[in-house]
């Protein structure tokens, strides 16, 4: 098991004092709720977390509770189907090489009108998974171009 990302990288440091740590979660929990509306998640976590995923599906549950309460903050190889850690390892926090990365889009997105930006304060809600949605469905859609 390889960790992609975990809440507490986030909240364990240089945190917003102002600030919820499930606002930790917001960014790691639209990028898992793609993945699940996208059916990319492992056997293991259907069969485990199948009611939870059921939720999210059902906007009853975010990515952000569902990784609180399911991940225990964590998201790793074990979320994922071979399909999903594939283009997760090609554009989840990716800096450098052939695919854009999620974190670089997650930013340019969600920048505040004077041009700034704070990963922490972006509000966990449906209306901003939607805007990221598309974004991710076109990078996945290039990603398996490339295949």
């Amino acid at each position: 098991m390889a960790k992609y990302d975990d809440a507490s990288w986030h909240y364990g440091g240089d945190y917003p004092n102002n600030l919820p740590i499930i606002n930790a979660y917001t960014h790691i929990g639209m990028f898992l709720t793609w993945c699940i509306d996208r059916n990319l998640m492992s056997e293991d976590q259907m069969e485990e977390a199948g009611e939870a995923l059921t939720q999210v599906r059902n906007r009853t549950l975010n990515g952000a509770e569902f990784l609180d309460s399911v991940c225990d903050g964590k998201f790793t190889t074990d979320d994922l189907d071979d399909t999903g850690n594939s283009f997760a390892r090609a554009y989840y926090g990716r800096k450098e090489g052939k695919y854009a990365s999620y974190f670089d889009d997650y930013k340019n997105l969600f920048h505040t009108s004077a041009g700034e930006f704070i990963v922490y304060s972006v509000d966990n809600s449906w209306e901003n998974y939607e805007r990221i949605k598309p974004v991710i469905d076109k990078r996945f859609e290039d990603w398996k171009t490339f295949q």
